[in-house]
């Protein structure tokens, strides 16, 4: 007997044959009906069951920022929609591709206060803006899914496609040959955006005319790696790192240095301090008081987005291209800088700053100094490792401590700079990379918020994947740091503890319960044999470091109203003044103690 195919069974018919490996989602009758059509398609795509939809969009921005490839999520009507918008405001922000399929009261109800009625239409205009659709016929299918899917890829962005569960439920009948009909197709080609020759010899012009030439990568620039650094050779540059392109170059050049801004390292700050001339490729940098006074330097910026170009600085050639093929066309019009002095001060500085880490991450702490526990990682860092930061005081070490090299990948929330995502995105990771390790590096702010729940998700499918390993750090030191610590440099209000102060959780204890492999260090002379017995396990692993909250996140430049507004709040009773006071100067010290040049 022939079954009719349904519209549930139409759309995951569509979404393998677009590639889709993996849909990230939780169950409600919303989607009651796409949840049959998975039984019926032998569960491919693969259904995989997060614990809440926040998390399975978070999942799906995961899988997308590391594989390339389209994330896909889907939840129920009313409340399951509503919860994946932060994991879709992350893909949004980021420029991460995602679509997401979400269920909808049955035709018949709308507009009749129905339960679980939400206009969903209007609550995701902002997010899905790009490409957002109510499928009410089944007709409109495969049109809706290809342009969704499409748009998702090509403008790197969010989409999403609702679809009524009677809708589901209707026997699919393709569009047909006649008016008021819309047939589609699938797929789309790669395509370049090249400047033309005159803007090319604008920027070239720009370029051979700077001595001291700082060039700032994101995101963007990740295809264009070797361009960057022919670039950079030619002109005689240093090259910093917005977050989200920490992985874009290796750390282990010596003109590469490092991150830059609030979270960033001394030497970024310097380059773009003394440059004359700044070439800003793939980045949309927000933070402009960390790039060159305005009238310091002159200007050239590389972006495939023109909503992006011509932003943070008053550049005086915004070139819409793609970084690869841009960077290309401008390398045979750029001189050769013969003078190698901008250079050496450079890599003179990068050396000093590593030195200074060293010594930052072994100043003694109560009990474990959390800057150590990034030092004593990033060298035992498998060369395929792909890791994941959370939003808090873990990103600042993550930003200056990790040193990215060989194939190693890297990202967090960086835009919307969300609490939550670290954990699930490494899971997302690991459907994408099941061969190869991940590392999420956590607060346990965000461990409570989220990361808990996760454990379960991981708990549930580490079997299946090639290389086990998937290391969890937990920086244990009961205070939301990184608010705490903005509540002191930038608000001089001290520590307050109700909001501030959170429950001791025993992570790793919790890990254990679940199935895992759980470690609580509280030595620091522990700190990099855990590494090695958590990058050596046959499971998942959560570390458990308990850490000194009063270690502070010192920016590579703090102004005189930081320092002020910090004396304040510890004048204003801070519980943690002289805890504050005394691991501060013991870090700002180590910038002014002898280098290995001063010991020779």
């Amino acid at each position: 007997m022939i079954v009719a195919e349904l519209v549930a069974d139409f759309v995951l018919r569509r979404l393998r044959e677009w590639g889709v490996g993996h849909v990230f989602s939780y169950a409600g009758d919303g989607i009651n009906e796409l949840l049959a059509a998975w039984d019926r398609a032998g569960d491919r795509p693969r259904f995989v069951q997060s614990r809440h939809e926040e998390l399975a969009a978070f999942e799906a921005v995961g899988y997308a920022k590391f594989s390339g490839r389209v994330g896909v999520c889907a939840a129920t009507s009313g409340p399951g929609a509503v919860h994946l918008l932060n994991g879709l405001y992350d893909a949004k922000l980021d420029g991460v591709p995602v679509v997401a399929l979400i269920g909808q009261t049955a035709r018949t109800a709308l507009g009749g206060a129905y339960q679980q009625e939400i206009d969903l239409m209007s609550l995701y205009k902002d997010v899905a803006s790009e490409y957002l659709e109510m499928v009410t016929v089944p007709e409109q299918l495969p049109n809706v899914l290809d342009r969704a899917m499409r748009t998702a890829q090509a403008r790197q962005t969010v989409t999403a496609v609702i679809i009524p569960g009677d809708v589901q439920a209707l026997e699919y009948t393709p569009p047909q040959h006649a008016f008021k009909m819309v047939p589609s197709s699938m797929g789309i080609s790669e395509s370049s955006v090249v400047p033309d020759e005159t803007s090319l010899r604008a920027a070239a012009e720009v370029l051979n005319a700077g001595k001291r030439v700082a060039i700032m990568i994101g995101q963007g620039a990740r295809d264009a790696a070797g361009e960057v650094l022919e670039v950079a050779d030619r002109l005689g540059a240093g090259v910093a790192k917005a977050l989200l392109g920490k992985d874009v170059l290796p750390d282990d050049l010596p003109h590469v240095t490092g991150a830059a801004g609030l979270l960033g390292t001394k030497p970024s700050y310097q380059l773009m301090r003394d440059c004359d001339t700044l070439l800003m490729v793939g980045s949309s940098f927000p933070y402009s008081q960390f790039l060159p006074e305005y009238g310091q330097a002159r200007g050239v910026q590389i972006d495939i987005d023109p909503n992006r170009i011509g932003m943070r600085y008053p550049f005086e050639v915004n070139l819409l291209g793609d970084a690869r093929r841009t960077l290309r066309g401008l390398l045979p019009l750029l001189n050769h800088q013969e003078d190698r002095s901008w250079r050496e001060t450079i890599e003179q500085n990068v050396r000093d700053w590593w030195e200074v880490m060293d010594r930052r991450a072994h100043v003694d702490a109560d009990p474990v100094n959390p800057e150590r526990v990034f030092h004593e990682l990033s060298p035992q860092l498998p060369g395929n490792a792909v890791i994941t930061s959370d939003s808090g005081s873990a990103a600042n070490w993550y930003a200056r401590h990790l040193r990215i090299r060989g194939d190693m990948r890297a990202s967090l929330s960086g835009t919307l700079a969300t609490m939550g995502p670290g954990v699930p995105y490494a899971t997302g990771a690991k459907f994408a990379h099941p061969e190869r390790p991940v590392i999420a590096l956590v607060g346990d702010g965000a461990m409570q918020m989220n990361g808990l729940n996760e454990l379960i998700t991981i708990a549930h499918y580490w079997r299946e994947w090639t290389d086990p390993r998937l290391v969890v750090a937990v920086l244990n030191n009961q205070d939301l740091n990184q608010v705490t610590w903005e509540l002191r440099a930038m608000g001089g209000a001290p520590q307050f503890t109700p909001s501030q102060r959170i429950p001791d959780i025993g992570y790793a204890a919790v890990a254990e319960e679940f199935g895992l492999r759980g470690s609580r260090i509280d030595d620091p002379g522990q700190v990099a044999d855990a590494w090695r017995r958590a990058l050596a396990a046959d499971r998942p692993c959560v570390l458990e470091f308990v850490t000194d909250p009063a270690v502070p996140p010192i920016p590579p430049r703090a102004d005189l109203d930081q320092l002020e507004k910090v004396t304040t709040s510890l004048l204003k009773g801070d519980p943690e003044a002289w805890s504050v006071v005394r691991e501060g100067v013991k870090a700002k010290a180590q910038e002014f103690l002898p280098g290995k040049r001063d010991r020779d």
